[in-house]
């Protein structure tokens, strides 16, 4: 969902800037609720007030929502049907190339730096490694550890009169 908001609200529509898109994923990413609800929730707060968060929210959540409930009276007989079965299994898969699309964007514009590459590269050695042996990783964890690691390294680099 961040490249398809991203794609309407920065490339498209020009209502937030590229910069304000990467500080909103951010925050999106830290605050309960997905991200995508989050975005759109600001973009349209942004844009129109409170009625616009309000629209722009229910325009994220109601489409989603209403398929899903008309599925969910239905899903047992709905399932076996073949096309509908195989259907899942490609919108599972753009999901994946969407989580992989997204990444890769937000991966090209990390700061050159080595901790920025470190943290990036190596979240994503964990995700594989766990996903490979079967583990239990959390998500939270990984952030947190991410987290914790460059506020260490920033206040080293304050420590040592640096910028961090």
């Amino acid at each position: 969902m961040i490249s398809i908001v991203e794609d309407a609200c920065v490339d498209k529509r020009g209502w937030i800037s590229r910069e304000e898109m990467e500080e909103l994923i951010v925050v999106a990413e830290s605050t309960p609720g997905p991200i995508a609800i989050n975005c759109a929730t600001y973009v349209g707060a942004r844009q129109g007030g409170l009625r616009g968060a309000v629209c722009a929210t229910l325009g994220m959540v109601l489409p989603s929502f209403l398929v899903i409930f008309a599925i969910s009276r239905f899903l047992d007989r709905f399932l076996e049907i073949s096309l509908i079965a195989n259907a899942f299994r490609g919108v599972k898969l753009a999901v994946g190339i969407l989580i992989l699309d997204a990444g890769w964007r937000m991966l090209k514009r990390t700061p050159k730096k080595p901790l920025p590459l470190f943290l990036s590269l190596g979240t994503l050695a964990a995700v594989l490694l766990a996903s490979i042996l079967d583990l239990r990783l959390s998500s939270v964890v990984l952030m947190l550890g991410a987290g914790a690691l460059s506020l260490l390294c920033f206040g080293l680099g304050r420590k040592g009169g640096g910028k961090g």
